[in-house]
C-alpha cells in the first residue's frame, strides 16, 4: 500500500481525489491540496487530471487507427490490423441493425464512442498505486487516472449526444413535429398535454442521465474495488491474498470494461434512431 503514513480512509480518499485546479480560498488560483479544498473551489474547477487523461487517449485512438489504415494490406494483415477490422465491422454491424436511416455521421459515431471509452476504462487495470505515487514524486498531490470514474467526463460524453439527439429530432421532424412528440403522445387529446410533456420529459431527460451515470456508477465501483483489494498490500498477512484477488477482479473486469463502452456506444445509437424517427402525429 502506497503512503504507509496514511490510514486507510485516508488512502481511499487520497485515490478518489482529482488533481483540481482552481480558485483557493485566499483568492489565488492553482492546484487544490486535499478534497476539502477542491471541494471550496465550487463550480469552476477544472478536473486536470481527468481532462488530461481523457483528451490523451483521444489522440492514441487517433493515433493508433490513423497508423493502421495507413499500413493497411489487402494482403495478410497483422495483429493490430485484425483486431481494428474487428472492431470496426462489430460496430458497423451493430449500427447497420439498430439505425436504419440514412445519416454518415452515425456509424463513425458509435465507433469513436466504442473505442475511445473503452481506452478510458482501460486504463482502470493500470494497478491504482502506480500513477499516483508518480505523480507524487512529480509533485502533483492527487492523480486519478481513469476519466470515466470522474462523472463530469461522463455526463459531458452524455450530453454531447443529447444535444445531437435534439439537434436531429428537431431537424428530422420539424419544430411542430418535434414539439407534438412531446405533447400528443401516448394520449392522442389536447386535454392530456400536461400529462403527455410530463411523461416525454422525463423520458427525454433520462437519456443522458442512463448514459452518463450508468457509465460512471460501473467503473467508479471497480475502481473502488481496486482500491479495497490494494489496502491488503499494506499487511504481509493478506499480501497472497490481495494478490489473487486484484488478478482475478483485473480478468473479470475486461469484460466490465468492454461491456460498458459497447452499451454506450449502443444506446447512443438507440437514441439517434429514435431522433430520426417520424411518425405521422
Amino acid at each position: 500500500m502506497a503512503g504507509d503514513a496514511k490510514t486507510s480512509a485516508e488512502y481511499i480518499q487520497h485515490h478518489l481525489t482529482n488533481l483540481t485546479y482552481g480558485r483557493l480560498p485566499d483568492g489565488s488560483w492553482g492546484f487544490a491540496h486535499s478534497a476539502e479544498e477542491a471541494a471550496a473551489m465550487g463550480f469552476y474547477a477544472v478536473h486536470v487530471d481527468s481532462m488530461a487523461w481523457s483528451i490523451g487517449l483521444g489522440f492514441v485512438f487517433l493515433l493508433i487507427f490513423g497508423v493502421t489504415a495507413r499500413k493497411a494490406t489487402s494482403g495478410v494483415p497483422g495483429g493490430l490490423q485484425n483486431a481494428v477490422e474487428m472492431v470496426v465491422e462489430t460496430i458497423e454491424e451493430t449500427t447497420s441493425s439498430i439505425f436504419s436511416h440514412k445519416n454518415p455521421m452515425v456509424a463513425p459515431m458509435a465507433l469513436t464512442i466504442f473505442v475511445w471509452v473503452f481506452l478510458m476504462n482501460l486504463m482502470d487495470l493500470v494497478p491504482v498505486d502506480w500513477l499516483p505515487e508518480l505523480a507524487v514524486i512529480l509533485g502533483l498531490s492527487h492523480m486519478k487516472v481513469v476519466p470515466t470514474t470522474d462523472v463530469n467526463i461522463t455526463m459531458a460524453m452524455a450530453l454531447t449526444i443529447f444535444v445531437a439527439v435534439i439537434f436531429y429530432s428537431v431537424k428530422c421532424k420539424g419544430v411542430i413535429g418535434f414539439t407534438k412528440e412531446l405533447t400528443l403522445h401516448p394520449f392522442p387529446s389536447v386535454f392530456a398535454i400536461p400529462i403527455n410533456f410530463l411523461l416525454e420529459f422525463v423520458t427525454l431527460i433520462a437519456k443522458p442521465l442512463s448514459l452518463g451515470l450508468r457509465l460512471f456508477g460501473n467503473m467508479f465501483a471497480g475502481e473502488m474495488i481496486f482500491i479495497l483489494i490494494a489496502i491488503l498490500f499494506s499487511s504481509a498477512i493478506w499480501f497472497l491474498v490481495g494478490g489473487v484477488l486484484q488478478w482475478a477482479w483485473a480478468v473479470f473486469h475486461v469484460l466490465i470494461i468492454t461491456l460498458q463502452a459497447y452499451i454506450f456506444a449502443v444506446l447512443s445509437v438507440v437514441y439517434m434512431a429514435q431522433a430520426h424517427d417520424v411518425e405521422d402525429h
